[in-house]
């Protein structure tokens, strides 16, 4: 080929061609990859976050409850932000109310019990 040859030939489309057009290129990705994000990541973290502020609101005197920290106690009393645990016989410690993560048994008896019930070495 020829230097003259090689001048006259056309030069390649400038335009997106094929499977770019379709997608509109990479804003479309970017969007899909956000929306991915958003219903595999944020959703369910809501739906934990709701369904956590639901157990700490519906906390009564005497549930049988479980801490962050793993600890195994009886609600003895409620106040706006803290929740005073029983833990034995003349022992009540202060928690924040978040720090309580799962009911293992209402006090009354209710059925609503958490996974932390179903526990097989109490039998």
């Amino acid at each position: 080929m020829n230097f003259i040859t090689f001048l006259a030939q056309e030069p390649a489309p400038e335009g997106p061609s094929g499977l770019e057009a379709f997608l509109g290129g990479p804003f479309l990705m970017i969007g899909a990859l956000f929306l991915m994000m958003y219903f595999l990541l944020i959703r369910p973290q809501q739906r934990q976050r709701k369904e956590q502020e639901a157990r700490i609101a519906a906390l009564e005197k005497g549930d049988q409850v479980v801490t962050a920290g793993g600890i195994h106690a009886t609600v003895h009393h409620i106040s706006e932000k803290t929740v005073t645990l029983k833990l034995s016989e003349g022992i009540f410690v202060p928690f924040e109310k978040s720090a309580v993560t799962s009911v293992s048994k209402r006090s009354k008896g209710d059925g609503k019990a958490g996974p932390a019930a179903k526990d097989p070495a109490t039998k």
